[in-house]
């Protein structure tokens, strides 16, 4: 093979290592700079209170997220365009903080909604307010149970997920609805185009949280998919649905961020 030969096949394998999405690789944050915050939780133990919520997500368990989850205030989770970022947190400056219990990382997975009742004591997600609302099992890994609310720093870090990006077909011939989930790297999707093997690209609306909607029938079509980070990143993923693919089904990629 010649010099230019040679040139070609590194110059290939390069972009194809890019379009695989291993850009990420040996990253830890996206902003190493550390915020202020405060934490409290929700639910028991189990995480049973912390499961569907205002991202469109449902199973945590079951969609990869587990017990590590937050829902954000209003000033964290920008209308639903935070769902699936992904943040490190720690106990800092209170009695309530664990000794040594290092830092915790969860990903935003529904809403923490603004109270304008009485008292103030607990307005924590009202605007403009940056606080997390976690699982129990996350809060007490850093504070005490019966500390209830604490001060935090936060930062946004490069989500690690397991497989391929995910997508959930819903809705019904006319009003196609995907979610997308299990989604590394940014983790937050901000744009997303389907095509049918018989149609082309099809910029989708954001329905609320990470389901994305379109009125165009692609029902019997093979289903492709470009997804869009926040960091402005994005991936294509080929023929992820079979012609045969059918609402309530869902569909997991070979690539993810």
């Amino acid at each position: 093979m010649n010099r230019s030969m040679t040139f070609v096949v590194l110059l290939a394998i390069l972009v194809s290592v890019a379009n695989l999405g291993l850009a990420h690789v040996g990253l830890t944050n996206i902003d190493p700079s550390w915020y202020d915050a405060h934490a409290t939780f929700y639910g028991d133990m189990s995480g049973g209170e912390t499961m569907q919520g205002a991202c469109g997500y449902g199973d945590l368990f079951k969609e990869g997220y587990g017990l590590e989850t937050a829902a954000l205030s209003t000033a964290l989770f920008n209308n639903g365009q935070t769902c699936g970022a992904c943040f490190e947190l720690m106990c800092v400056n209170s009695k309530w903080c664990k000794p040594n219990a290092g830092s915790i990382k969860i990903t935003a997975t529904n809403f923490c909604p603004p109270n304008y009742d009485e008292p103030v004591q607990y307005h924590w997600c009202n605007p403009p307010n940056k606080h997390f609302d976690l699982s129990m099992k996350m809060f007490t890994s850093m504070a005490e149970y019966k500390g209830g609310i604490v001060p935090v720093k936060f930062r946004r870090v490069v989500c690690h997920k397991r497989g391929g990006v995910r997508f959930e077909i819903k809705g019904n011939p006319y009003f196609i609805m995907v979610l997308v989930y299990n989604v590394g790297g940014a983790g937050d999707v901000n744009n997303v185009e389907i095509r049918g093997h018989k149609s082309n690209w099809i910029v989708m609306k954001r329905n609320w949280g990470q389901i994305w909607n379109t009125g165009v029938d692609l029902v019997g079509q093979r289903l492709s998919f470009v997804v869009r980070t926040s960091d402005g990143r994005s991936m294509t993923f080929f023929n992820v649905a079979p012609a045969s693919w059918g609402f309530g089904q869902t569909f997991e990629a070979k690539l993810n961020f």
